[in-house]
C-alpha cells in the first residue's frame, strides 16, 4: 500500500523524502517498481475487466452472486469470494432497484368528492340498502391483478366482484353490475 501511495505520488514529492517518511527503504520501494507483474495479479485484472463489462452489460444490477453466475456461464472459473473482494475493492456495487408497488387510491384529483352518507355508520337494517366497495390488487406471475369488489353491509356477502389486469373504468363498474336472481355466472364474475 505505502508503495503504491509513492508511485503515485512521484511527481509531486521526492521518492526518498516519501520513503522516509513512510517507513520504508527506498532500495524496497524500487525492487517492487520493477519487478514483473505477478499472474494472480493479471488474472484478477482481466476478471476485473470483465467484471466491469458485464456491469455496465447489466446496467448496474448484478452483485457479486449473480456476476459469479454470469462469469461462469461464460467459462471463467473464479470463486465468488474473489469476485466479491475484487467488486468492493473497486466500488462497484449494484443498484438496488424500487419494488412496483400498484397504487388504488388517487387523493390528489380536482373531480368533485361523493358526500360521506354512511357517517361512520357501519350498519345496515336490510340488505341491498349499503353497498360497500373496494379496489385491491394482487400480484401473479402474469403481472399484477386488479380486484374490485361490492359487499351488502347488512348481509356481509359479496355481491359483485370483477377482475381485470388494469384499473379503468370499466373494473368497478363491472363489479357493480346487480346480480341476476337466479345466480348466473356473468363475464364480470370470471376471469376477464
Amino acid at each position: 500500500m505505502s508503495f503504491k501511495f509513492i508511485r503515485d505520488h512521484a511527481e509531486r514529492w521526492p521518492i526518498r523524502l516519501m520513503c522516509r517518511i513512510l517507513e520504508v527503504s527506498a532500495s524496497g520501494y524500487y525492487a517492487w517498481r520493477n519487478r514483473p507483474e505477478s499472474a494472480r495479479a493479471r488474472a484478477n485484472r482481466t476478471l476485473l475487466d470483465d467484471v466491469r463489462r458485464l456491469h455496465a452489460e447489466h446496467h448496474g444490477r448484478y452483485g457479486s452472486p449473480r456476476m459469479h453466475a454470469a462469469l461462469r456461464a461464460e467459462g471463467r472459473t473464479a470463486s465468488r469470494g474473489r469476485i466479491e473482494r475484487l467488486m468492493r475493492r473497486h466500488g462497484i456495487r449494484a443498484l438496488a432497484g424500487r419494488r412496483f408497488k400498484p397504487c388504488t387510491t388517487d387523493s390528489r384529483h380536482y373531480l368533485p368528492i361523493a358526500p360521506n352518507l354512511l357517517k361512520q355508520e357501519f350498519v345496515a337494517e336490510a340488505p341491498n340498502r349499503v353497498w360497500l366497495a373496494d379496489i385491491t390488487y394482487i400480484a401473479t406471475g402474469e403481472g399484477w391483478l386488479y380486484l374490485a369488489a361490492v359487499l351488502d353491509l347488512a348481509t356481509r356477502k359479496i355481491v359483485g366482484w370483477s377482475m381485470r389486469d388494469h384499473m379503468r373504468t370499466e373494473l368497478p363498474l363491472a363489479a357493480l353490475n346487480p346480480p341476476n336472481t337466479p345466480r348466473k355466472r356473468t363475464a364480470s364474475n370470471s376471469l376477464q
